[in-house]
């Protein structure tokens, strides 16, 4: 009998076990968060301004559940890097499932937000209430990436919980290889949110010149 596990559920270690998914050691094989990076404007500054005072007034009233930092944070950071252009498609909720023959078993899930170029997944997020550990989404989004149906290319990641940004980038030549970035926090006294721009124009920009 087939048996079903849902995506939320797993583990690093049943990703380790069941993909031979490992963390890459060497600082050389995710350079794209902070080489390289495009200049922000100053009206962009200043819109982002806006998106951390916003996030700031929500939050001290009550935490923030998942679908609100997707429309006071994640929505607008994605148009400011042009993901909402005629050169993207963006899925929300899109199905993810694997099946595994040897362990006879069936993984399933559904990503947040799917950014994509043609047939190349551009950026797979994962986002999270702010009272939850920004890194409690890492294996759930490297299942999603590990499902991309562009193998032979790098696959990009983002996780948030509205206050908290973290990329990861994951490689799947020979043995799939990840690494993840320093959280970028929308609390510090400089904005972030202007490196996390920067780094979103920065990995649309791969694809779309």
């Amino acid at each position: 009998m087939v048996k079903t596990l849902q995506a939320k559920n797993l583990s690093l270690y049943d990703l380790e076990k069941k993909f031979n998914l490992t963390l890459a050691e060497d600082e050389q094989f995710f350079t794209e968060w902070r080489e390289d990076l495009p200049t922000i404007t100053d009206s962009q500054k200043q819109a982002l301004d806006r998106i951390k005072a916003n996030y700031l007034n929500l939050n001290r009233r009550r935490p923030m559940l998942e679908d609100m930092v997707k429309m006071v944070v994640l929505s607008p950071l994605l148009d400011l890097a042009d993901f909402y252009s005629r050169d993207f498609d963006i899925q929300t909720e899109a199905e993810v499932e694997i099946f595994l023959e040897d362990e006879d078993e069936i993984i399933k899930g559904y990503i947040d937000v799917l950014t994509l170029k043609d047939d190349l997944w551009i950026l797979v997020i994962e986002s999270k209430r702010t009272q939850v550990d920004v890194m409690s989404a890492l294996s759930q989004l490297l299942f999603y990436m590990l499902n991309n149906p562009n193998p032979v290319k790098e696959t990009f990641g983002l996780m948030t919980n509205g206050r908290e940004f973290v990329f990861i980038k994951l490689t799947q030549q020979e043995t799939p290889k990840y690494a993840y970035s320093k959280a970028f926090d929308i609390q510090t006294r400089e904005n972030e949110l202007y490196s996390v721009l920067s780094i979103l124009k920065r990995l649309g920009s791969r694809v779309s010149r």
